[in-house]
């Protein structure tokens, strides 16, 4: 695949991830992560990347793997089922930008979420009660992500907890932020540089001192960096 020249000086859109990275903030697979962003054999990728050889994932496409991930989490994610359904909702996508990204469009949130569970459920053959279960985990999913007033993602709070409804909103990535990587909510305080010292051996207790923040906090923060290898 030819390399893509990014032309924008929107930080949401500049490549900033590896497939490694985004595989450790969203607990998925790396394999999964770029099987999704890149593609495989005759199989098209999920997403459209800034940035190939080597990938590169902006913080939009960080926002649409977070919704394809909470997905995977229910159902198993079928490639050719989910393209189609993807496609099928950037077909009815007002704007440019919805287009792009429909996975994390403004429309999702609203009637479009409905027309793409529908889709999707009819595809894999999912039943009523799937789809009802489906609508709750993508909401949840598009709940965690903050917009601008023209509705495009700024902010995205990823779960940190196997059980979506258990994860606070502690830990946050802003790509104005320590470059785009994740911090605790509120602060520029990077998830990895605390989870690096954890690491060493400095105790959940002694980093809620230093750095004056809440237990929780401290333990959000390691688990955003350790969790896909917990």
């Amino acid at each position: 695949m030819a390399r893509r020249q990014t032309r924008t000086n929107d930080p949401r859109e500049l490549p900033a991830y590896t497939i490694s990275e985004a595989a450790r903030y969203l607990a998925v697979p790396a394999a999964t992560i770029r099987y999704w962003s890149v593609g495989r054999d005759d199989y098209a990728p999920l997403i459209e990347v800034p940035e190939h050889l080597p990938t590169l994932l902006s913080f939009l496409n960080l926002t649409e793997l977070h919704v394809l991930a909470a997905i995977r989490r229910e159902h198993e994610v079928k490639m050719p089922s989910i393209r189609r359904a993807i496609q099928f909702l950037a077909a009815n996508a007002g704007q440019a930008m919805d287009r792009r990204h429909p996975l994390i469009s403004r429309e999702l949130e609203t009637d479009g979420l409905d027309l793409f569970i529908e889709q999707y459920g009819q595809l894999i053959n999912i039943s009523r009660a799937g789809q009802t279960a489906m609508r709750e985990i993508i909401s949840a999913a598009l709940r965690r992500i903050d917009r601008d007033p023209a509705g495009v993602p700024i902010k995205l709070y990823p779960f940190t907890r196997s059980a979506m409804d258990e994860t606070p909103t502690m830990v946050v990535i802003d790509p104005r932020l320590s470059a785009g990587r994740p911090v605790i909510a509120g602060t520029g305080l990077a998830t990895q540089l605390i989870a690096e010292r954890y690491k060493a051996g400095e105790s959940i207790s002694d980093l809620a001192h230093d750095y004056e923040r809440g237990h929780e906090e401290i333990e959000e923060a390691i688990r955003c960096e350790l969790q896909a290898a917990a």
